[in-house]
């Protein structure tokens, strides 16, 4: 029994699938110091044509709520396009989660007007809402470039009444803490980037997951040990019934099986006699399967809780 499991009463099970969230590939044009899966320009992972025809196979046969598409940068898979038509023409609700300012490099322009063409929801990174906290995570002129790429969206309806949404998402690492509350948190949003002439639908507060870079930078800062002690003594036990992991199975870009994005990062597949690959999807079997958990899942069940939706309690 790991320390997630200590305090949670055990091992907890999946209830159903909902959410079927697709990893299209680690290359990113941004190398930001805060990414679990330490995604980057140099990252060669994308999901090839076999394997993006295969996840909209599993899409198709189990019809969930959301089809969640990420990175990487998920535009810089050359099968994106043909992916988002085929899910959406099978009617599915299907999300993009973008850094934005991918949409502003050369060669990416046009997918503004492909995703309100499709009436893709958009969630976008934005860690905090100042320029002098976002360029020195994710690289210098990337918060003008979210900026331009959020007015662009405004323009073709985002975030408007009755138009597709527009999610930002606050996960900014100053040190070994866990996010505001969210709703405060998106009026101050709202209050620092109205002057911007930007408008967004609603900010989504993650916790930052000690893996990947992020840990790296709290073990240079002597701050891990820190983190990982915040994360147990704010263990809340009402996080448990909304956890992601419970409605929802990732899959990699290679095709493997996972319980969320953060056990792909730790390479924990899908297991307990549940199939763990494409290859070998079966809804009901995945729909109750045992959860693979670790102490990494204190992350999620810290303070307000933490989920790709946001605070959890």
């Amino acid at each position: 029994m790991n320390a997630f499991e200590e305090l949670a009463g055990g091992a907890i099970r999946a209830d159903g699938l909902d959410v079927l969230q697709v990893n299209v590939g680690l290359r990113c044009n941004l190398s930001c110091t805060h990414c679990h899966l330490e995604a980057g320009p140099a990252r060669v992972e994308l999901m090839d044509r076999a394997t993006l025809n295969k996840a909209l196979a599993a899409a198709l046969a189990v019809r969930p709520a959301l089809v969640d598409v990420t990175g990487g940068s998920p535009e810089m898979n050359p099968g994106l396009p043909d992916f988002l038509r085929g899910l959406r023409g099978a009617g599915l609700a299907v999300q993009v989660r973008s850094n934005l300012a991918i949409l502003e490099e050369p060669g990416f322009e046009d997918f503004p007007a492909l995703y309100r063409e499709l009436e893709v929801g958009l969630v976008a990174s934005l860690p905090c809402y100042l320029e002098q906290n976002v360029d020195p995570m994710r690289g210098a002129g990337v918060y003008r470039k979210v900026l331009s790429a959020m007015r662009r969206l405004n323009a073709l309806g985002y975030a408007a009444p009755g138009g597709p949404a527009l999610d930002l998402v606050f996960n900014h690492p100053l040190g070994p803490y866990l996010p505001p509350c969210q709703k405060s948190l998106e009026d101050a949003y709202r209050k620092e980037l109205a002057p911007h002439g930007v408008a967004f639908s609603r900010l989504i507060a993650i916790a930052n997951m000690p893996l990947g870079r992020y840990l790296e930078e709290l073990e240079a800062m002597g701050q891990a040990q820190d983190y990982w002690k915040l994360l147990r003594d704010s263990f809340n036990p009402a996080t448990l019934p909304g956890l992601m992991c419970r409605r929802q199975v990732n899959v990699g870009w290679d095709g493997a099986l996972y319980d969320c994005d953060f056990n792909q990062a730790l390479g924990l597949r899908v297991n307990h006699g549940a199939p763990d690959h494409l290859d070998a999807f079966d809804r009901e079997a995945l729909a109750g399967r045992t959860v693979v958990t670790g102490a990494h899942c204190l992350g999620c069940t810290a303070g307000a809780g933490s989920s790709c939706q946001g605070a959890l309690a």
